[in-house]
Formats: structure tokens, sequence, C-alpha cells
């Protein structure tokens, strides 16, 4: 049995499967695992989606931020936008079980007790138990009766630094904001939201979330992300991999093996 963890697939069907040709993945031993943003931008997100929830118990993913924005868009809180190449699953007869299918997968994840997944990273300090404590009440909330209010709370950027002492949606919000949308962070902690780029091109006032001493961390834990198309991977340190190689883009898709500590790649 062999655990993988593939990057951000993004409604990439035909490359998914052609990945998991190359790595002679079999769902009836291995297992698949994704570190979200499962659909949109890519040309087939509704059988990205039935294929996945197909591998039933193979298959595990934690919620990317294009995920959670699907949700609001079935919900009608937010527009598809043109880029997004969602309308033939949101028009679907499908979609109402698939959005039931996503609303019960988690912010964090743990493989086990060394390899920790969530989709853009896991915030300075938090221990993997505290993700998990975390993640879990964002999912209390997304499973519940007012699912739809949080997600209509869940966009903006305030608050950017986190405090044990937050309530309500500003709370939530930083949970998210931290799991699904995190890439740098200022000299006080705090979340910044504009820079996309490679950290060799930010400002010097920056810093990738990972490059920040993480006391929470244990000798051999591992936090596999995705979201960060622009880094490439190249977190220069085995703690942290990063997944999300940038394949909508016309780049590669990546797809992690947790036994072999090795990646395998398709080019677009």
């Amino acid at each position: 049995m062999a655990n993988y963890v593939v990057g951000d697939i993004q409604g990439c069907y035909a490359g998914l499967l052609k990945l998991l040709k190359k790595a002679k993945f079999d769902p009836q031993k291995d297992k698949l695992w994704a570190v979200g943003d499962l659909i949109a931008r890519g040309p087939d997100s509704l059988q990205t989606l039935l294929f996945l929830r197909s591998l039933g118990d193979a298959f595990d993913c934690v919620l990317g931020n294009h995920d959670l924005h699907f949700l609001a868009i079935y919900s009608g809180l937010k527009h598809s936008k043109k880029g997004d190449l969602l309308d033939a699953l949101i028009n679907s007869d499908e979609v109402d079980s698939l959005v039931q299918w996503l609303r019960f997968k988690p912010l964090a994840l743990r493989i086990n007790k060394h390899n920790l997944i969530c989709h853009a990273g896991l915030y300075p300090n938090w221990s993997f138990k505290q993700a998990i404590k975390l993640s879990a009440e964002v999912c209390t909330e997304l499973q519940g009766p007012n699912w739809q209010a949080m997600l209509q709370a869940m966009y903006g950027n305030e608050p950017r630094q986190w405090e044990d002492s937050l309530v309500g949606h500003e709370r939530l919000r930083f949970i998210i904001n931290a799991f699904t949308r995190m890439r740098f962070i200022t000299g006080n902690r705090a979340l910044e939201f504009d820079t996309k780029t490679s950290p060799k091109y930010a400002s010097k006032s920056l810093r990738p979330w990972f490059s920040i001493e993480n006391q929470a961390l244990k000798k051999k834990h591992k936090v596999i992300f995705g979201h960060w198309a622009t880094l490439m991977g190249n977190t220069q340190s085995k703690a942290f991999v990063g997944l999300d190689t940038g394949y909508v883009w016309g780049n590669q898709m990546t797809l992690y093996c947790i036994e072999s500590e090795k990646k395998i790649q398709i080019e677009h």
C-alpha cells in the first residue's frame, strides 16, 4: 500500500488520470490524498469530482479556496467568473450530491502522525493538533444548518493576525484564510494577500509562511500543501512539501509518495 498526495488538480481530469497511471496508482490497495483546489480553471471540474468521489475510501482531501468559492457560487452568494469554467458542474444533475460530499471535507488532515496536508499551509506556531482542532471548528459550521451564512462571512482579509481570543465569523475567517489563501507573512506575523509571486521577486519585508520557525512542529513533521503555483514546489526544506506546480498554467502536475518521499510529475 502507498499513500499518494496530489497537488492542485483544478479540473484537469485528463492530467490527473495520466499522473495516476504513471504512478501505477491502484485504488484497491493505495490511497490518494489531495491538497485542495480540486476544481476551477481547468476544463473538466465535473468529471474530476465524479472520479474522485468514485474512489470511495481510497480518496480523501482538504478544501482549497476554489472549492469553497464553488460552494458559495452554488449557494447564490457569488457569481461564477468566465475563467472558472464551472458551468458544466453547476448545471449538472450531480451538483447537489457533489456539494454535500464537499461540505464534509476538512481544511487540514493528518495522513499519519508525521504528515499533515492543508491547501495553503500551516500558520506559524500552530501545531498539528491545533490545526486539526481549528479545521474542525470550520467543519462544524460547514456541515451545520447555517453553512451558507458562514460562506458569506468568509470573504475578507481581516483579521490578519491570529489571536486565540478571536470569536465568531472573524475567527472562522482567519482560519479559512490561513488554510486556503496564505502565502506571505509580514514581520508581525500578519497574513499578506496581495503578493503571489515567487519569493525571490517579493518585497524583503515579506517572508514565505514556511520560512518562519514554527516551534510547535516536531523533528519528523512534514506539512504538505499546494496553492502557490509560482513557488513551483521549491521550499528549500524537507519539512514543507509544496505540490502546486502549475499544471493548469501549462507546467507540471505533481504527486508525492509518503512512503518513498519522492515526487512523480507529468508535463502539461
